[in-house]
């Protein structure tokens, strides 16, 4: 039997949760005593940790951090009065699992608590993916948009409904996927990617349903396809608005049907895989200009996540570049660089293109080849040849 852990003064929120999750078949041991906890923290099993952070000896994210030294790979689910986003932003940064302001919502926290006991194999100890699923990256971010995606994730992961994911190149798009299939029931299944618009036209039904022996020149032997890969699992399809109309049919037929026919093949073959799609265009646009099926668009956008580029939400960028650059100090055996308040005010009015994939880029190159901390001088000289500076500070 699973051991949950909880870590609080009120013994009114002890009780309700002690017997909300002995209702779910999990075990509790309570605690208001922080030295107490610790203790049997290190001497006893634990497969999931809550806490009140309002404890005035927890020093915030310091709790966490200890905790991480004690455990890295336990799942920590923080509760607290504040309902602050850079609070809840700060502890997702440190490693906890979900941030929740009172009054905790039960719904919402139960489902949290039993994505991070699958997500991290507790339940038939596979270290393997629980290492997987503490260093998967986090959504980061502090602004309105990123809190009202995570909220959108925490709803629909574990749900089947599919989710239709739109923005620019490089803003997390498949991020948030990989994040929606390890919050779902579906997280111990395969979860398979296809970038639509790296395949070939001539090449996309292959690879998605599979081909027979011989069914056509270059196919020397039987292949499975990307749907019966992800059987059980997730499948991403990015890109789709890069598909062919043949295709869209056939991905239309699996989506009513759920099964599949390889190439050359007279048989079919039934699949169980949730499908979440990404796309930098405008679906209904390519509706219109016959581009795309309107079925299948209804297919596919049950549920929309709009993901809005980086420089929709400049107040992100400080937190992000922060992120960085303690995960490239991490890549590369380095102390963590600090930067100057005016570097990183430069590089919010900076026009990011690229989005975040492009911020990663340019933080690591500051990384490499500046000295111990960032200067203004140094994202003058290293961003890149169209950043103005006049731009700045006019």
């Amino acid at each position: 039997m699973n051991t949950i852990m909880i870590i609080d003064t009120d013994k009114t929120n002890i009780k309700y949760l002690t017997e909300l999750f002995k209702l779910e078949g999990y075990k509790t041991i309570e605690f208001s005593n922080i030295e107490d906890a610790f203790k049997k923290l290190s001497e006893k099993k634990i497969s999931l940790l809550i806490c009140d952070i309002d404890l005035p000896e927890l020093e915030g994210v310091k709790f966490i951090e200890k905790v991480k030294l004690i455990n890295s790979l336990l799942p920590i689910i923080i509760i607290s009065n504040q309902k602050n986003i850079e609070t809840a932003a700060d502890v997702i940064k440190k490693g906890a699992v979900d941030y929740f302001s009172k009054p905790a919502d039960v719904n919402r926290l139960l489902v949290s608590v039993r994505n991070a006991m699958k997500s991290n194999h507790i339940e038939n100890g596979n270290s393997k993916h629980r290492f997987k699923a503490v260093n998967m990256q986090h959504i980061v971010g502090i602004s309105d948009s990123i809190k009202r995606i995570n909220e959108m994730i925490e709803i629909v992961a574990p749900t089947d409904a599919r989710v239709l994911i739109t923005g620019k190149n490089g803003v997390g798009k498949e991020l948030i996927a990989k994040w929606i299939h390890e919050k779902s029931y579906r997280n111990e299944g395969p979860m398979v990617e296809v970038n639509c618009a790296a395949i070939p036209n001539e090449l996309i039904e292959s690879e998605l349903f599979g081909h027979e022996k011989g069914a056509f020149t270059s196919a020397l032997k039987q292949h499975s396809g990307k749907f019966e890969q992800a059987n059980g699992g997730t499948l991403f399809l990015d890109e789709i608005g890069d598909m062919s109309l043949s295709a869209q049919a056939k991905v239309l037929r699996v989506l009513q049907e759920k099964i599949i026919t390889r190439v050359g093949a007279d048989r079919s073959i039934p699949v169980d895989v949730r499908v979440i799609t990404a796309t930098n265009k405008d679906l209904i646009k390519e509706c219109r200009m016959n581009n795309f099926r309107l079925d299948l668009y209804h297919r596919i956008a049950v549920i929309i996540i709009n993901v809005p580029s980086l420089n929709e939400r400049a107040e992100d960028i400080p937190v992000l570049i922060d992120y960085f650059l303690e995960q490239l100090s991490q890549e590369y055996g380095w102390p963590v660089k600090s930067i100057e308040p005016q570097a990183v005010f430069a590089l919010q009015q900076h026009y990011w293109s690229g989005n975040i994939r492009e911020l990663k880029n340019v933080v690591e190159r500051l990384v490499i080849l500046s000295g111990e901390i960032i200067t203004l001088t140094d994202v003058v000289n290293f961003v890149s040849p169209e950043f103005n500076l006049d731009r700045v500070y006019r």
